[in-house]
């Protein structure tokens, strides 16, 4: 409701920026709650909360784990509330892009059969998350560039 005019605001009305982290959310949800229906989930019955031992694979090519899933999940609600405001839907973007660029390099870096792989990623995970980061961080930039003066991030 815009408090000047008392008029709704519709989502066509919405920065890009807010569009862009309300997308991103939904993506993430929707990626949590497929990590747990078998089939979409390959080898579903190996899945363990966390660690390198579980053979689940989202649709054949990501690994996944209980753990895994829930931050998807979580990483997904966060995306969905911080859309409602220009400002920290590019925040989201932007940290959330820092995020998975570090989980990247992490990723790189561990040997994916010892107990550091504990969210567990694979190789396909990892140049995954390469691309959510630096695709994050180009939306947070550019759309928030995009933003009306009065929700522009000082």
């Amino acid at each position: 409701m815009n408090r000047v005019t008392g008029t709704k605001r519709t989502i066509s009305a919405r920065p890009l920026v807010c569009l862009a982290a309300l997308t991103v959310g939904a993506v993430f949800l929707l990626v949590g709650v497929l990590g747990f229906i078998p089939g979409i989930t390959t080898d579903y019955d190996t899945m363990k909360f966390a660690g390198h031992e579980s053979d689940a694979k989202l649709m054949g090519l990501f690994d996944v784990s209980i753990l895994h899933n829930i931050v998807h999940l979580l990483f997904g609600v966060a995306g969905v509330v911080m859309a409602r405001q220009a400002r920290t839907a590019q925040w989201y973007l932007l940290g959330g892009g820092v995020i998975y660029l570090i989980l990247w390099l992490y990723g790189l870096v561990i040997d994916k059969d010892h107990s550091a792989n504990f969210v567990p990623v694979n190789a396909a995970d990892d140049w995954l998350h390469f691309v959510l980061g630096a695709g994050m961080i180009a939306l947070g930039l550019v759309l928030s560039r995009r933003v009306p003066k009065r929700e522009r991030v000082v």
